[in-house]
């Protein structure tokens, strides 16, 4: 029995870790123990001394995946040899609703997330090696600059005055001439890599993928090739899911996935459209079904991605079944 907490301790610990720009707010299950450390190098480094110290060995650590904040302190909790498993945030709120968990705070927040560990079980992440790291980072950083420089040309033309007109395009220079520059190194990023360049050349055998999506699928979507299609549309967020209950037959939908793969795929799609023979075939028949344009990209996006799986899992470039 614990002295401070009245609690009894388990043969493990599952930690539940919220983060913040500036905290980490920890609790542990095992002994009922909340405490806080600081979002530093150092602050990751003192919990890990704490969390490997446990009576209870830690099972689990409980992290929320939250797009930024989270990374330096997974990847230390990681290397110090802690289990840790990034959640999405939504996974973490429903399962609150669940156990009608209304209130919200930091430090009810670490406990959620130890909870949800205990009686879920999530899968520990991989820790991704320092260059995936940074060419995911880099990825990501042109998307947003592309996303910056689209914003600025539908400014462009709603300027009317000469100064607004002259400061939109001198940052639509220099917008261009980052993304330029990026492009650049994510392209020596994966030249220089043997097995990041095969896996680009692959990619971009299939009509419709260019050096930008095919960079986007290497560095975000590492499992292409070795999972089964249905999980392939999964991680891209274009698997339909059933709606149905008793009599009732919903509208199957799709959800969840990653929203950066599948913007890519899109626009690979909408290519693929004119120029990939079976994704056109695909597009005419839909289309002359009376489909609308949102599920026909839908089943594209599916059917792209289906391609692409099966051209890693063979290692060889893509060829188009005779006629």
């Amino acid at each position: 029995m614990d002295a401070g907490t009245g609690r009894a301790a388990t043969a493990t610990s599952i930690v539940g870790v919220d983060v913040s720009k500036d905290k980490l707010e920890v609790f542990v299950d095992s002994t009922g123990e909340s405490f806080s450390v600081d979002n530093t190098a150092g602050g990751v480094a003192e919990l890990a001394r704490r969390l490997l110290s446990l009576p209870a060995p830690a099972a689990l650590v409980v992290v929320e995946n939250t797009g930024g904040y989270e990374r330096r302190c997974a990847a230390d909790l990681m290397d110090a040899g802690l289990p840790v498993a990034l959640v999405n945030p939504r996974r973490t709120r429903d399962f609150a609703r669940a156990m009608q968990w209304l209130a919200k705070n930091d430090r009810i927040d670490a406990r959620l997330l130890a909870e949800f560990g205990r009686r879920v079980g999530p899968t520990p992440a991989v820790r991704v090696p320092p260059e995936r790291a940074l060419l995911d980072e880099l990825v990501g950083r042109r998307r947003q600059l592309v996303a910056m420089r689209a914003a600025e040309q539908v400014r462009l033309q709603q300027a009317s005055g000469k100064a607004v007109v002259a400061s939109v395009e001198k940052h639509l220079r220099q917008l261009s001439a980052q993304v330029h520059d990026l492009e650049k190194r994510i392209a020596k990023m994966v030249e220089d890599d043997d097995d990041w360049r095969g896996r680009a050349e692959l990619l971009k055998s299939v009509p419709g993928v260019g050096p930008a999506v095919a960079a986007t699928l290497v560095a975000e979507l590492p499992e292409l090739g070795s999972v089964s299609r249905q999980h392939a549309a999964a991680l891209a967020g274009v698997a339909p899911y059933d709606d149905d209950s008793g009599k009732w037959h919903g509208r199957r939908h799709c959800s969840g996935g990653r929203a950066s793969v599948r913007c890519a795929l899109y626009m690979a799609a909408l290519t693929a459209r004119r120029f990939n023979p079976v994704i056109k075939d695909l597009s005419d028949r839909l289309g002359a079904a009376g489909k609308p344009f949102k599920l026909v990209m839908v089943a594209c996006i599916r059917k792209l991605i289906t391609i692409l799986n099966a051209v890693v899992r063979r290692g060889t470039p893509w060829v188009p079944s005779p006629t």
